[in-house]
């Protein structure tokens, strides 16, 4: 099965220059945030296939117009076509805006979800705004990576952690996918396709 992982920048070659049938190699899309949410409502309706999303620190209309047909996993442990998807939204804490997380407030949102991780067995995938620290994170303070996303990647084994959050033009020749141990770690900018 094949992921289209989206984030931070919609796609003009999925919006603007979208045929029919383009997205029908997709079994499900996972957006990391920061996306307007008529564009995830177009990607929905147009593939006919899941679309799970997370909240990025920029999405503050999603509670007013939330993305049509899309399913919110923020702070969740869904299972959709076999695969265990945890979702966790949100950067780290800069200017106080919505979606914005200390450090202690990310580990306390993982720490909530233990239970159902314990007895899912585990997860596939987690979904991400911010990366974890380290892996494909900005030196600039609104960009820094969560470590506590070290620690659940440690912990819990994914075999994917997919984020957004810093882009291509933030970081030249940026590195689209990395590993910690059995944990590739992807930056979904835009888009990248994911071959399960």
């Amino acid at each position: 099965m094949k992921l289209l992982l989206i984030s931070d920048r919609e796609s003009p070659y999925l919006w603007d220059y979208y045929r029919p049938g383009m997205l029908k190699e997709y079994g499900m899309i996972l957006s990391c945030g920061d996306l307007n949410s008529q564009y995830l409502t177009f990607l929905v309706t147009m593939g006919n296939i899941p679309l799970l999303y997370v909240h990025g620190n920029h999405d503050k209309t999603y509670a007013q117009h939330p993305p049509e047909g899309c399913e919110c996993i923020e702070d969740k442990l869904v299972t959709v076509k076999g695969l265990r998807i945890l979702g966790l939204g949100g950067s780290a804490r800069y200017s106080g805006g919505p979606h914005q997380y200390t450090e202690r407030q990310m580990a306390w949102r993982i720490e909530k979800l233990r239970w159902k991780l314990w007895r899912a067995g585990g997860v596939d995938i987690v979904v991400t705004h911010s990366p974890a620290e380290g892996y494909g994170d900005g030196e600039d303070y609104a960009h820094r990576g969560f470590p506590c996303l070290v620690d659940l990647i440690d912990k819990y084994q994914p075999q994917y952690l997919v984020h957004g959050h810093v882009h291509a033009e933030y970081v030249p020749r940026m590195v689209r996918t990395r590993q910690r141990g059995g944990t590739t770690i992807i930056n979904a900018y835009e888009r990248y396709v994911l071959e399960l």
